[in-house]
């Protein structure tokens, strides 16, 4: 492990990184509406991009950080920026939808490695007693994504068109390959895993448990999140600007839900502050189901709904480090792969929502997924390690 102390400047890089790749990955959300046009591709059917990337995702992500780590960090983290900008590229000059969907599943590579990669760097560099608010701020970058990135990703698809919504991505992409590689010291490297580490860790059931609370959770939001373009459009009347701005709300909570899931997590701990979060997500999201609300109330509604959302990683990720010790690279990229195995379930069990009983049901739908996120984290805390 290095022992120098780390550059003040390295967390906030690697929030920046993630902040492209939170982009990249969740702009999708705002563009089913215009990508479906060009498509010819329904609400449904144009989500299951995000679920074709969270699946790649999911797949790729232990793999690919098991293979790489005995390579430094620097050229990891540098090298999978690298792969995620080609991704871009290649989404927004594709002709047809399959080629979009493989540069998806190039997107999902390079964000597979970056993200997990990211935070066992801050969190090996880090003391205990730090660690959960470094861990919310290298996350900061995929929550900041989304009151920035994924509201002007949208708002760019509606007024020029989806295709340069991508081609923003990889102008971001570039300069953060640059920094990565003059900020992150050479040789950095940390205690090296492989595939049977790997294999060793998804042996062991309670630890996958109690990683797998994080596809139930994110899982329950993604019912409703993936789907709420349409879902505006079809309750509210919004059009570009009202989208934009209840993605900017959304952002807005995100951000402040980061921020404030660190301090909770190192105030109250991480078993409070879950359960805390899951009882607020059940609550909130049926609201969604009684569209049309006062543009107001949506706004409110929308906040509170992302603060309580994405407020939940900085406790989950102290949870999963407790429990990993040495292991926990491995058990990071699992944790990064179940956020994405979460979106999946949740888009691909939205659309089935939408199918059967229309957009609007979204909300109860998701509610009932969160009142199943509870009861896992429930069963996990009582059959998993116990952690600090």
């Amino acid at each position: 492990m290095q022992t120098a102390s780390p550059d003040p400047l390295l967390v906030p890089l690697l929030s920046l990184g993630n902040f492209v790749i939170g982009m990249g990955a969740f702009v999708i959300v705002g563009l089913l509406e215009p990508l479906g046009q060009e498509m010819h591709r329904g609400a449904a059917s144009a989500g299951q991009l995000l679920t074709v990337y969270s699946v790649a995702y999911a797949v790729l992500s232990p793999l690919m950080v098991a293979m790489t780590g005995q390579v430094g960090r620097r050229r990891v983290l540098a090298a999978a920026l690298t792969l995620f900008g080609l991704a871009a590229l290649l989404s927004a000059l594709a002709p047809n939808f399959l080629v979009l969907n493989i540069g998806r599943v190039i997107a999902a590579a390079g964000a597979g490695i970056f993200t997990p990669v990211a935070a066992a760097v801050a969190a090996a560099l880090y003391p205990e007693a730090q660690r959960a608010r470094v861990l919310a701020s290298v996350f900061f970058g995929l929550t900041l994504s989304q009151v920035l990135g994924v509201p002007v990703g949208s708002w760019i698809a509606y007024t020029f068109g989806w295709r340069w919504a991508f081609w923003l991505v990889l102008a971001l992409c570039l300069p953060c390959i640059g920094l990565i590689w003059i900020r992150v010291p050479a040789g950095l490297r940390f205690q090296p895993v492989s595939l049977q580490d790997l294999g060793q860790v998804i042996r062991q059931g309670r630890t996958m448990l109690a990683v797998l609370f994080t596809g139930s959770f994110l899982g329950s939001i993604y019912v409703l999140y993936t789907y709420i373009a349409p879902l505006l459009s079809q309750s509210m009347d919004y059009g570009r600007d009202g989208v934009t701005f209840v993605l900017l709300m959304f952002g807005l909570g995100a951000v402040c839900g980061n921020i404030m899931g660190g301090y909770l997590a190192d105030r109250f701990g991480w078993k409070i502050t879950l359960i805390g979060l899951c009882l607020s997500q059940i609550v909130l999201m049926p609201f969604f189901s009684a569209l049309p609300l006062a543009g107001w109330l949506l706004a409110a509604l929308s906040f509170f709904w992302a603060m309580t959302g994405w407020g939940f990683m900085a406790g989950q990720q102290m949870r999963l480090i407790g429990i990993a010790g040495p292991q926990a690279p491995v058990v990071l990229a699992l944790n990064a792969a179940a956020i994405y195995i979460g979106a999946a379930a949740g888009s691909a069990l939205g659309g089935l929502v939408i199918a059967g009983f229309g957009v609007k049901a979204t909300g109860i739908a998701a509610s009932l997924c969160a009142t199943a996120a509870l009861a896992h984290l429930m069963i996990s805390v009582r059959q998993a390690p116990r952690t600090p």
